[in-house]
């Protein structure tokens, strides 16, 4: 049973990896809303929920790069970049 898995968990690998780049793609809108379209609505968003989920990617991608797991550490990196902006676009439109 533990080889099955072990064989699911490596064909799952490349997936999960392409997920981990997709998954922080989710952000573009809401980074086009903030910068471009309706930036005047920086004033709704939660700092504290973008700071937290920044900090949250950082730690993700220092435990995947201490494993030396691609699958975590890329596309938390990336999640980390776009929260990143998330939280500068806050900071520069709301007064």
């Amino acid at each position: 049973m533990l080889a099955l898995i072990n064989r699911v968990g490596k064909a799952l690998e490349p997936f999960m990896l392409m997920m981990g780049l997709v998954s922080p793609l989710a952000t573009l809108p809401q980074l086009y809303k903030l910068y471009i379209s309706h930036s005047e609505h920086a004033v709704g968003l939660s700092m504290t929920t973008w700071i937290l989920y920044t900090v949250i990617a950082l730690l993700w991608t220092i435990y995947g790069l201490y494993h030396r797991n691609p699958t975590i550490w890329i596309g938390n990196c990336f999640g980390f970049l776009m929260d990143s902006a998330m939280i500068l676009g806050i900071y520069i439109h709301t007064p």
